[in-house]
This record gives C-alpha cells, sequence and structure tokens, in this order.
C-alpha cells in the first residue's frame, strides 16, 4: 500500500512538472532561451493582425515583454483570429525575415474572443490620454505603456528588497489598523466595524485609524533587530485631486541603529536609489523607454542621477535661493515656512534636473520625533530628497533619544507613553526614512499624474472596484 501510494506521488509530481512548463514566455523566447528548430507552446493576446494571401501573420503578447512573438498561421487553419482575443498556439521556432524569432503554427486555439465590436474601449493602433484610461481601470493594464509599468514596478520592488537583503536589513510586517497618528497632521481615516446588531460596544476600545506610517512600528522592531523595513501600502485623508496625491500608496520605511549622524542617512539613501535605478535599466530599458516616451518629454535623464554625487544643501541654503529667484515662482517663498510643491520643483530644475538633498530643517516644521541639533536647538537632523519632475519622493531623519526632550514634545499626543519606554528601556539612536514608491516611479518613467502609476488609484470620490 505504501509503495502504491510513492507511486501515485511521483506521478503525481510528474504530471505537476509537465504541466508548469508546458507554455513558453515569449520573454524567454525572443531573447534566445528557446532554441530555433524547436516545438513549444505559447499562450496570450493577439495585438496585430496581418493577413497575406496564404498565411495570417498574428502578434502574441502574453505580457512578459515589450515586444511580441509573430505567429505565422495558415489560413487553412480556417479559424477567425481578431485583435484582442486569447490563444494558444503550438508549433516550431524558426527565424523571420527580419532575423527575430518566429513561430509556425502547427495547432492554434482561440480561448476568448477579442469582440470590440462589443464596446471594448481602445482600438488597435490608437492612442488615449491618461483621463480616458483612467475610466477603465479593468482593462487598462492591457495597454502597452501601461503593461510596461506593472514591470517596472515590479522589478523596482524586487531590486529595493536585494538592496536591503544585502545590506542585512529584515523585512518586518507592520500593522495596517493602528492607534497611532505618525505625522500628527490628523489626515487619517478613522476604520469603524458596519454594525451587525443593536450592541452598541465598540470592536476596538479605542480610535482605530488606517496607518499615515510604519515608522513607530519600525523603531520597535529595531531596538531588536538593528535594522528593519517594510513595504507596504500607507493611508493619507488629504483632499486632495493633484497630480501628487493619492489616498493609497506605497511606501518603503527603514529604521536602522547604526547611523551615527544625517550624513550616514543621506548616504544610504543615495547608495540605495543608485542601486535599484541601476537595476531597473538593466533589467527593464525598454519598459523604461516606451514609458518615457509615452508620457511625456522631461529634461531628467536617468543617467544624470548616476554621473556624479547628489547635492546636499541646508534648508537656509534653499530659502536663500529660492528668496534670489522670487521672480520666478509662482507663490513666493517666506524663509522658515514650509517648501510649496513649485519650489521643490524650482530647486531640482535650477540644480540641473538632478535629485538634491536638502537638510537641518526649522524645528517648527517638522514632527516631534525628529532629533534636536546639539549645536543648534532650532534645528532637527532632518532631510527631504527631491527628485526631477515630482519634487520630494523621501523624507528621514535621525530620531530624538533624550528622553526628556521627547516627554516635552509629545505633550500634545495621546497614547504615546510607550515611544518613551523606547528609550527608557536600553535606549539607543535610531535613523530611517520614508521613500514614496509611486513618487519615484513618476520621476523615472516621466509619468505626469501619479494615479497613472498604481493600477488601482484611490483619491477623492474615486475607488474603483
Amino acid at each position: 500500500m505504501r509503495n502504491i501510494f510513492k507511486l501515485r506521488l511521483i506521478i503525481s509530481n510528474a504530471v505537476i512538472r509537465r504541466n508548469s512548463h508546458t507554455f513558453q514566455r515569449i520573454a524567454d523566447i525572443l531573447n534566445g532561451q528557446k532554441q530555433n528548430d524547436k516545438y513549444t507552446s505559447v499562450k496570450g493576446w493577439v495585438r496585430a493582425i496581418r493577413k497575406m494571401k496564404d498565411n495570417i501573420f498574428v502578434d502574441i503578447d502574453d505580457g512578459s515583454s515589450t515586444k511580441r512573438l509573430q505567429v505565422v498561421v495558415g489560413k487553412s487553419f480556417g479559424v477567425d483570429i481578431d485583435y484582442g482575443c486569447s490563444v494558444e498556439a503550438k508549433g516550431q521556432l524558426g527565424e523571420a525575415p527580419s532575423g527575430q524569432p518566429e513561430m509556425r503554427a502547427e495547432e492554434i486555439k482561440i480561448l476568448g474572443a477579442g469582440q470590440l465590436q462589443e464596446g471594448y474601449p481602445f482600438a488597435p493602433r490608437k492612442s488615449y490620454s491618461p483621463d480616458y484610461c483612467r475610466q477603465y481601470l479593468h482593462l487598462r493594464p492591457r495597454l502597452a505603456h501601461y503593461a510596461s509599468v506593472l514591470r517596472v514596478r515590479d522589478a523596482a520592488s524586487l531590486a529595493f528588497r536585494e538592496f536591503f537583503k544585502s545590506h542585512n536589513y529584515f523585512e518586518v510586517h507592520t500593522p495596517i489598523l493602528t492607534s497611532n497618528d505618525c505625522e500628527g497632521a490628523g489626515e487619517v481615516f478613522k476604520v469603524s466595524e458596519e454594525k451587525t446588531s443593536k450592541e452598541n460596544e465598540p470592536f476596538f476600545d479605542k480610535n482605530i485609524y488606517l496607518t499615515v506610517s510604519a515608522q513607530l512600528h519600525l523603531e520597535v522592531v529595531a531596538r531588536s533587530l538593528s535594522q528593519v523595513y517594510c513595504f507596504a501600502p500607507t493611508f493619507r485623508a488629504e483632499n486632495s485631486k493633484s497630480r501628487f496625491h493619492l489616498a493609497e500608496f506605497y511606501m518603503l520605511e527603514a529604521e536602522t541603529t547604526l547611523a551615527k549622524s544625517l550624513n550616514d542617512l543621506t548616504s544610504f539613501t543615495e547608495e540605495m536609489l543608485r542601486y535599484v535605478i541601476n537595476s531597473i535599466r538593466n533589467t527593464n530599458e525598454q519598459d523604461i523607454n516606451l514609458c518615457r516616451q509615452r508620457f511625456s518629454e522631461s529634461k531628467f535623464k536617468l543617467e544624470d542621477s548616476l554621473v556624479s554625487k547628489w547635492t546636499v544643501m541646508s534648508y537656509e541654503e534653499a530659502s536663500k535661493i529660492l528668496s534670489e529667484h522670487k521672480s520666478s515662482l509662482k507663490v513666493i517663498h517666506s524663509p522658515g515656512t514650509s517648501l510649496t510643491k513649485d519650489h521643490e520643483l524650482f530647486l531640482t530644475n535650477f540644480n540641473g534636473n538632478k535629485p538634491i538633498f536638502i537638510v537641518d530643517w526649522p524645528v517648527n516644521l517638522k514632527p516631534f520625533y525628529m532629533k534636536i541639533n546639539e549645536n543648534h536647538s532650532n534645528i532637527v537632523e532632518a532631510f527631504d530628497l527631491l527628485f526631477p519632475n515630482v519634487g520630494e519622493i523621501c523624507g528621514g531623519s535621525l530620531r530624538e533619544n533624550d528622553i526628556k526632550r521627547l516627554s516635552t514634545s509629545i505633550e500634545n499626543y495621546n497614547g504615546l507613553e510607550w515611544y518613551l519606554d523606547l528609550r527608557k528601556f536600553g535606549n539607543v539612536l535610531t535613523g530611517g526614512f520614508g521613500l514614496g514608491f509611486d513618487r519615484l516611479l513618476m520621476s523615472l518613467l516621466n509619468i505626469s499624474n501619479i494615479k497613472d502609476t498604481i493600477p488601482f488609484p484611490r483619491f477623492p470620490h474615486h475607488c474603483q472596484l
């Protein structure tokens, strides 16, 4: 009986292995990972059709590449192939006159009709505005340039994780439901359960919100694992429909006990982003080029961010530049006040369309947890990283580790007594940052509206699907 069970298991595993490799990725075929004169199978969607005397030339896309595989189908097959239909094709690989791989179909099966006449919103060989495409979120990923955005998202998120793993950081799963308002700005989504009974007792015994930042939770875990990060959705109830804001977006946040100075943090952040930019250029160059050509022209070139070390200037220096060029600004900057988006974009342009760190901020412009400079009590050890096209994409700081100062600064915040305990027991200096993943993609891909960097954008009065 035991031998019969083993035999069944072996047969079952063999079937699973064989079935899992039935279809070949088009990207692998086009990259030469599948030799000519080999029989193979592909599965995907028809993106172009050219009918000749004896054959039909069909371009098939399976989402794995910007390029498509040409499949030659004899008219004798008698299949009714239309744009957008899903197909399964089997045949011999060969070389087209162009030198590119092609398949000569020996079998082709239509899995689902395209049915453009039934109201499909994207006709072949036509270009549509981002606003129009956004009306059809359930179909938008099928557009070539938007598939490229999604592949770059995947590659960039993988590159971040590779970088952190190589630097001995641990990924932490932080909560989405929290009683903390880390930023203290009040722009939070309050969570409450839908009542299913007459009982009025709340589910939680305190106000609960969707997280605006994982920083405080990372500070907790950093005091055990030393170097931690998370990559997760974040929520802000900012009533803004601007092209830079989402109600739900992705944040990469990190916290370390090993940073001794603000320079340590800015250097690490620059090293991380250089790694990620280089990585996606190596793995997804065609996707990047397609996006940058499709969305808009920009003076910002990715290679410019890799040539020389990024500029670091103080808030005071930035304010001086803005004051000297107030005639070029839409909103005049007053020293000691926050930088507007217009100010941020001007500074990156003034810097030759290259990234720029703004450091040493006035204490009144930053949250309570940022460390006060030991030599200048009106300055905190904090930075904002500005990128061309979008302005701020990342903010970080050393964290205040003086328990007396912290006790005073959190007096107006309820429920943060535990935060003082982190300094009370085994106190250590930590530092960290939070990076807006979607804004980074805006800059790298020349996307003018953040709503086009994410599959399902959420913003005021809009929550499709």
